[in-house]
């Protein structure tokens, strides 16, 4: 069973940061193309950035410039750097990997369970 676990939410007062984790476990072989994405109340789902298992990052217009996605190829865990936050980037964010487990072809699209970032003065 493979399973991505998010941490470091919380709340923040606007201009402040935070680095949001994800990491990955089980049986795992490789770890493709990673991504976060966040849920605001009454919104769509929606993508803040992704990054491939070359590394090549891209992000939503909305964050460019103020979050950095990185990844940590030996320890399975992705993480976001979110500088400059501002109220509106409240929301559940959700952390996403292509993952192909151990003695299988193909690989599964997983999600974690989601942290709430509020930020709030």
């Amino acid at each position: 069973q493979v399973q991505l676990v998010e941490s470091g939410g919380g709340l923040v007062q606007p201009g402040g940061s935070l680095i949001l984790s994800c990491a990955a476990s089980g049986s795992i072989f490789d770890i493709n193309a990673m991504g976060w994405y966040r849920q605001a109340p009454g919104k769509e789902r929606e993508l803040v950035g992704s990054i491939t298992s070359g590394d090549s990052t891209k992000y939503a217009g909305s964050v460019k410039g103020r979050f950095t996605i990185s990844r940590d190829t030996a320890k399975n865990t992705l993480y976001l750097q979110m500088n400059s936050l501002k109220p509106e980037d409240t929301a559940v964010y959700y952390c996403n990997a292509e993952i192909r487990p151990r003695g299988r072809y193909g690989s599964d699209d997983v999600w974690g369970q989601g942290t709430q970032v509020t930020v709030s003065s």
